[in-house]
């Protein structure tokens, strides 16, 4: 594969945080490498180093767009501790033509892709961002994504903002893939309950340590063991107190701290419950 530079670096003038005191083991479930800076093997591996120190073992980059998708899938086999996700973003699925669908299926079946990820419905940006996909088709290409990770029987990892509804609808109506992750889940506890009972995974970021996440933090209460998962989204979504700064996946133990206080449960704990569900969900060695 040709080598693919994707610049989309977070821009923010605030020091990054220090390397919080090791938590491990620990997965990153969902990152985005390239939006972190990361370019090369050289890059990539120093990324991933600091991870480590700080006990995130593996990481999960994440594409929003077919250049990102093509990127991930190299990036994984830079360093044999990142895993890739690929998909069309929501916002982008006007993107998704024959050309991109063909792309799309042939990275799916890449030994080192875990999940067909991020897709699903964003209702926040049409209207608000120039060329963003319009619901309806944003509602279409969730449906072959969808498709796509039952062909190749991968979890779907979920991006949803200000559709619950309609995502919770296309997925009875699609038929959800043995494995649904919700990632960065952001919706209140009946939404949880909703998607507990339907065996959907829900993964939590930095946000679930803002302390004016009322309603998020209630439905982090609701999540059984066995489908709960942790991320950074990085280099979004910093952990509180250094909301606004840049992340990371070194800076993950903040947010399973943050997470184990809201749930009444030992950080340590909660890493392993957290790294043996990754494990399984996402097929990791």
């Amino acid at each position: 594969m040709v080598p693919i530079t994707v610049i989309r670096v977070a821009n923010t003038n605030r020091p990054a945080p220090p390397v919080p005191p090791p938590l491990a083991p620990l997965i990153d479930a969902h990152t985005h490498l390239d939006a972190c800076g990361a370019t090369d093997a050289a890059s990539t591996t120093a990324i991933v180093d600091r991870a480590a120190s700080a006990g995130v073992g593996h990481v999960v980059t994440v594409a929003d767009d077919l250049a990102a998708a093509q990127w991930a899938v190299q990036a994984a086999q830079w360093d044999p501790r990142v895993y890739a996700a690929v998909a069309l973003h929501p916002t982008r699925a006007n993107a998704l033509d024959d050309k991109a669908k063909a792309e799309l299926e042939h990275l799916a079946t890449d030994p080192r892709v875990v999940a067909i990820g991020e897709t699903g419905l964003d209702y926040f940006w049409p209207g608000k961002l120039d060329g963003c996909a319009d619901i309806e088709t944003q509602i279409e290409g969730f449906r072959w994504h969808i498709d796509l990770a039952k062909r190749v029987r991968k979890p779907l990892m979920i991006h949803n903002r200000e559709a619950d509804h309609d995502l919770l609808t296309v997925l009875l109506d699609e038929g959800a893939p043995d494995t649904v992750i919700f990632h960065c889940f952001s919706s209140d506890a009946t939404m949880a309950q909703a998607c507990v009972a339907e065996g959907y995974v829900l993964s939590f970021s930095g946000t679930v340590s803002f302390k004016n996440a009322h309603e998020l933090r209630e439905a982090a209460k609701l999540v059984p063991d066995d489908q709960i998962l942790v991320e950074t989204d990085a280099p979004y979504l910093t952990p509180h107190p250094y909301r606004g700064a840049p992340n990371e996946s070194y800076c993950l133990p903040y947010t399973v701290r943050a997470l184990a206080e809201v749930r009444d449960q030992d950080p340590g704990e909660l890493a392993e419950i957290t790294t043996a569900n990754a494990r399984r969900l996402y097929r990791i060695r």
